[in-house]
């Protein structure tokens, strides 16, 4: 029988959020609670217990948190406050499992660890493995994926089909990981199930590793009359320039060239070496799988 039945998400109507509560419902082993905030105007699936919370208040969320199992957490890791009140209130609830809102490249690189993008992601951390390491019955699991290869595409991070000279990141053949939004959230159903497997670690996986250049052969492929002329750009002055910006609130080019720095750079573990697909129960995406994810998400674009 499972440790993990009755499932709170919170941050599930974003575009991680909504694929990880479809895995959920889909697999059919959970209770599914969903966290929202007073103000949200989200619509759930009627399969699912809504409770709108306020976010700053421990006792609140405790009490909405009462007899669950696990706590993921979708939110954006910029709001590290929303988070720590999180963590406390499930570990007051007697929550035995706590996803926060990793999601990413290899944040336990030393190299990818350094850069300012990845400071909160850090900071939830160091809390959880002090909670962790102080109450023995609440547990954690980090999930690191790579960059969401379907919404990449979508937003042109790996190739900006919409410019005429779209960047190739240090010449544009460095491999790296990438995994689908539908994966990631098969991944965090299997995280539930293999409970001590997964417990106080991180978990890796990806799809598949591919790289710039792959990926711009299969776009050309698919639109033989589009022309482009790809530029060469240095990763290591899109971090000088995105650490110079980390003032305040970051600029929006700021966080790109740093998570440019973390995917594409030599030594940041943008290629995962060692994966848990196996564990997870997950498999490989092919070279035609890839093909067909591009033309899907940028047949009509291109």
């Amino acid at each position: 029988m499972s440790l993990i039945r009755n499932v709170t998400i919170s941050g599930a109507s974003g575009d991680l959020g909504t694929p990880v509560l479809n895995a959920l419902i889909e697999s059919n082993d959970f209770n599914i609670t969903v966290l929202t905030r007073h103000s949200s105007k989200a619509q759930f699936p009627a399969t699912v217990r809504v409770i709108p919370v306020d976010y700053s208040s421990v006792s609140e969320l405790t009490t909405a948190l009462a007899g669950q199992d696990a706590v993921i957490s979708t939110i954006t890791t910029a709001a590290i406050e929303s988070q720590s009140t999180l963590i406390d209130a499930a570990l007051a609830a007697g929550v035995k499992r706590f996803i926060p809102s990793e999601f990413s490249a290899d944040v336990g690189n030393p190299k990818a660890a350094t850069l300012p993008v990845y400071e909160s992601k850090i900071a939830v951390h160091q809390i959880l493995q002090a909670k962790a390491a102080e109450n023995p019955a609440f547990t954690y699991t980090l999930i690191r994926h790579g960059p969401f290869l379907d919404w990449a595409l979508a937003a042109g991070f790996f190739f900006d089909f919409r410019s005429d000279t779209p960047a190739f990141y240090d010449g544009g053949d460095r491999p790296f990981s990438t995994t689908t939004l539908a994966t990631i959230g098969k991944a965090v159903v299997a995280v539930l199930k293999h409970f001590d497997e997964t417990k106080n670690r991180p978990v890796y996986l990806h799809d598949l590793v591919t790289t710039q250049r792959q990926i711009y052969a299969i776009v050309q492929k698919l639109a033989p009359e589009r022309k482009w002329s790809p530029v060469d750009v240095s990763t290591a002055e899109l971090e000088v320039k995105g650490r110079q910006g980390w003032t305040g609130v970051p600029d929006l080019q700021s966080v790109v060239g740093l998570l440019c720095r973390a995917v594409f750079a030599e030594g940041y573990g943008g290629e995962f070496k060692d994966v848990d697909n196996e564990l997870l129960g997950l498999g490989f995406k092919t070279e035609a799988e890839l093909e067909a994810v591009v033309k899907t998400v940028l047949g009509d674009s291109l």
